[in-house]
């Protein structure tokens, strides 16, 4: 797929990120002399965000620069306009856009609060026209408002929908075409009610955002707010709190529907403040702060398969499927290598080696691979059986540093109806270097019943399989090794 982003800015090089880090080419065109600066210092932030955000292999995209919109867009599949959000100029655009790409190409827009209505009027193939609004940092949200126009068909939302999930994010398709969508509306009033504070001298900007920031913004990272209200209600939910709660609404001190004039003192003020909130940061040094939390929060909710945290694992999931689809069938009779991937540098200790939790960490994931390629998939475990690890001993042989590629080989040592040994080879990426060997014993279960049970078909057969095949190996240096403080006689010699 070829992707046309049409501006390099903030939004656009947001995109430049999130496309390229999901495998996808794209071609940017911004007459601004400094865009392909710009853009690749957000793909470098992207990179690194990513590398840390994935626990999976995945291939990146490239990134070129167009110097006119006719090179840009005219075989591009889908091409995203993110021009400074002015209608009249967005709507010249999307004309000329509309003239050049071609007629199959998918043509979306990331305006913030436009009608797409008015933005496709002077489109002749409008029918392909739709909003496609991101929110910033685009490389790491994932959420997309997806709004549709008057003349919008439904197979151009349909495909919008697909592509943006398939990059990672969660497409929210806004029915009904309103000023501002939805997400906009919500951090305008929000927007407004800051402002007021701020210029009444009630707080400052940095009191204001950790108003937000160590309360209900962590609340809204995960439950957003009708839910989290609806907990606030107790018992009797969300009926309850709308009694309790609701005559504030009519109370004088809101200000919501009024807005403070943004005089030139109320300007200064507001940018003072904050360039003591930023204490010497610069931009890059704040949009790296931002991305390390990002990821962090991100995986704590991956964690619990909750809110954006699904989404991310959802993605990961479509991706080792496809990797899966792609590759060839490993050789049975060989050692299995079924997983890969890149150290996080979430993962290091003081020294800037993985810590020994992640090398456990990382044959488990080996493990859940050895289990995928025998079938052991997300229909067996709702059936309620599974296979548990009952018995483990690592080895650490060498440090492993921060973004290093590694894989993992896998060897069946043995099976039987209820128990399947492994041991796992950890190597350097490219040098193939040992860093950390694996043993492990598998019980299967029925995890409903508490109990060892046999392997179900066709695991079972496939289990048995992967051991008859990998029985003529040699056994792997360390295999059956066990801790000792007196060494032998040959421990001794080498």
């Amino acid at each position: 797929m070829r992707v046309a982003l049409v501006g390099g800015g903030v939004i656009g090089g947001g995109w430049a990120g999130r496309l390229v880090e999901n495998g996808i080419d794209v071609v940017v065109h911004d007459p601004h002399p400094e865009a392909e600066r710009r853009v690749r210092e957000v793909l470098e932030n992207a990179e690194l965000a990513w590398t840390r955000l994935l626990r999976v292999p995945r291939a990146r995209g490239t990134v070129t620069f167009a110097a006119s919109l006719d090179e840009a867009v005219r075989e591009a599949d889908v091409v995203q306009e993110s021009a400074p959000e002015d209608e009249a100029l967005k709507r010249r655009l999307l004309t000329e856009i509309d003239a050049l790409a071609e007629p199959t190409a998918l043509v979306c827009s990331s305006t913030s609060g436009l009608l797409p209505s008015r933005l496709q009027a002077d489109m002749q193939r409008p029918e392909r026209f739709v909003v496609g609004h991101p929110f910033n940092p685009v490389y790491l949200l994932p959420l997309v408002e997806v709004v549709p126009g008057e003349l919008t068909s439904e197979e151009a939302v349909a495909r919008a929908l697909s592509f943006y999930a398939s990059v990672g994010m969660k497409p929210l398709l806004v029915r009904k075409e309103i000023d501002g969508f939805v997400a906009d509306r919500l951090l305008e009033a929000l927007w407004r009610e800051a402002l007021w504070l701020v210029h009444d001298d009630v707080a400052t900007v940095e009191e204001v955002d950790d108003a937000i920031r160590y309360g209900p913004g962590l609340r809204w990272a995960q439950m957003g707010t009708f839910l989290t209200y609806r907990i606030a209600g107790g018992d009797e939910g969300m009926r309850h709190f709308l009694t309790q709660f609701g005559p504030a609404l009519g109370w004088p001190w809101s200000k919501l529907t009024d807005v403070p004039e943004l005089t030139s003192e109320l300007v200064d003020k507001i940018a003072a403040q904050s360039d003591a909130q930023a204490d010497g940061l610069s931009i890059r040094e704040l949009e790296r702060l931002r991305d390390d939390n990002l990821v962090a929060l991100l995986h704590a909710l991956r964690a619990r398969r909750y809110a954006a945290g699904e989404v991310l694992h959802q993605h990961e999931s479509r991706i080792l499927s496809a990797t899966a689809a792609a590759a060839e069938p490993p050789d049975p009779s060989q050692l299995l290598r079924l997983h890969e991937a890149v150290v996080d540098p979430s993962w290091l200790d003081y020294n800037g080696h993985m810590t020994e939790a992640r090398y456990l960490e990382v044959f488990a994931d080996a493990t859940d691979a050895f289990l995928a390629y025998v079938g052991l998939d997300a229909d067996y475990l709702r059936r309620g059986s599974s296979a548990y690890t009952v018995e483990t001993h690592l080895r650490h042989l060498r440090e492993v540093s921060g973004l290093e590629a590694f894989q993992v080989e896998t060897q069946v040592l043995g099976a039987d109806e209820k128990r399947v040994h492994l041991f796992h080879t950890l190597r350097h990426g490219s040098t193939g270097e040992v860093h950390a060997t694996g043993e492990h014993m598998l019980l299967h279960v029925d995890a409903q019943a508490g109990r060892v049970t046999h392997w179900e078909e066709p695991v079972a057969a496939r289990v048995a399989a992967a051991a008859a095949a990998h029985a003529w190996l040699p056994a792997p240096e360390g295999a059956g090794r066990a801790i000792a403080l007196h060494a032998t006689a040959t421990d001794a010699e080498s």
